[in-house]
């Protein structure tokens, strides 16, 4: 049984992926937090602006079978495309609570190439061509390589320092935009002052919530 927030098909607005068209898959559920407010002061991830909770978005729902959520988000891409390779991101919450084999499997022989979004606490199965590791503040990773890392700046607990030496293609540091002083401005400056200083660090930033986008 998997259990879906919400699937949609828009452009991937972070990362080194930024304006690739996109299936999004949002598992419900997270390991770090519950989603609920009532929590986010005493989980483990307390900046996350991302609603996780339940199966009631867009095209969201429970599915018992792989192949049904398979064919609902292979649905999602543009039947008119002959020549983009079909690309799925599975994020959430948490994705790799649900993603299993049977489910990358199932996508795969539908054509798409396929990305998670982890905050990297959980070890994935085989087969993922794209894995972005997320790390969030003091907890400990179980995953230490990876195509991209793509690190909420700034986490007194979670400096770049402490990842650098990690085996992953691309290094981002993305602005928090949830700051309690200083606002989103002060995030974004401090980044781009630290990438400045030391570029093999990236700068990403949220594209589609500029654009107003999925």
């Amino acid at each position: 049984m998997y259990s879906v927030k919400e699937a949609f098909y828009s452009l991937q607005g972070e990362g080194a992926r930024t304006g690739r068209a996109s299936v999004f898959c949002r598992f419900s559920g997270c390991n770090l937090w519950s989603g609920r407010e009532k929590d986010r002061a005493t989980s483990q991830c307390r900046f996350c602006d991302t609603d996780f909770v339940g199966i009631d978005g867009q095209h969201g729902g429970r599915f018992a079978e792989a192949e049904a959520l398979a064919d609902h988000l292979a649905a999602l891409w543009p039947a008119a495309d002959c020549h983009g390779v079909p690309y799925v991101v599975f994020t959430g919450g948490e994705p790799l609570l649900q993603l299993d084999k049977t489910l990358i499997d199932a996508m795969h022989e539908r054509g798409f190439e396929i990305a998670v979004e982890t905050n990297g606490t959980i070890q994935p199965p085989k087969g993922i061509d794209w894995l972005c590791v997320s790390p969030k503040g003091k907890v400990p990773l179980a995953l230490s390589q990876g195509d991209e890392l793509k690190l909420v700046y700034p986490q007194p607990d979670a400096p770049p320092e402490r990842f650098i030496d990690l085996e992953f293609r691309y290094f981002y540091l993305q602005p928090m935009d949830l700051q309690p002083s200083g606002g989103a401005d002060s995030a974004v400056t401090e980044a781009l002052s630290y990438c400045l200083a030391h570029p093999h660090w990236r700068l990403s930033l949220q594209t589609h919530k500029t654009l107003e986008i999925d």
